[in-house]
């Protein structure tokens, strides 16, 4: 976490009482998807309300010994430059294989079309770079880390 960016979460940290702010004990920066044009829309959908809800491979964290998301993690959300555009608050974290994400949480996701179909294609495209480049191939089966997030700063 850079400066600006820690600054913006203690601006968020002194709206807090003490109780409050020991429950967020786990605070990351960073911003949604892996190219510039998306990562800024992201950051756009996040701040209207539209994008509650984001996607993991299990994988990732366990080959980078990275600690699986909990409920009351904190994430300050930033664009493409590292700008902090909101801070967020992961209230809901399950696992479930790719052929078993619904359209619901599809929608939640906020992004395309908000379909099913559309979740699927662009997620499979994404998630199919991802192993390429670990010599591996993408199945339904791969297991996902669904998160359900809230804005609580901005």
């Amino acid at each position: 976490m850079n400066k600006i960016q820690e600054e913006y979460l203690n601006q968020y940290l002194e709206t807090l009482n003490l109780e409050q702010r020991e429950l967020h004990q786990n605070v990351m920066a960073s911003y949604f998807c892996a190219d510039e044009e998306n990562a800024n829309i992201c950051s756009d959908l996040i701040l209207a309300g539209v994008k509650t809800a984001t996607c993991s491979m299990k994988y990732w964290y366990e080959s980078e010994g990275e600690p699986m998301p909990k409920p009351g993690d904190l994430q300050v959300v930033t664009d493409w430059s590292g700008n902090p555009t909101s801070i967020i608050e992961k209230t809901e974290v399950s696992e479930c294989k790719f052929s078993e994400v619904t359209a619901e949480f599809a929608a939640a996701e906020g992004e395309g079309d908000k379909s099913l179909e559309w979740w699927r294609q662009a997620h499979w495209d994404f998630f199919g770079k991802e192993f390429k480049e670990l010599g591996m191939e993408p199945t339904e089966d791969m297991v996902l880390v669904l998160e359900r997030f809230r804005v609580v700063y901005s």
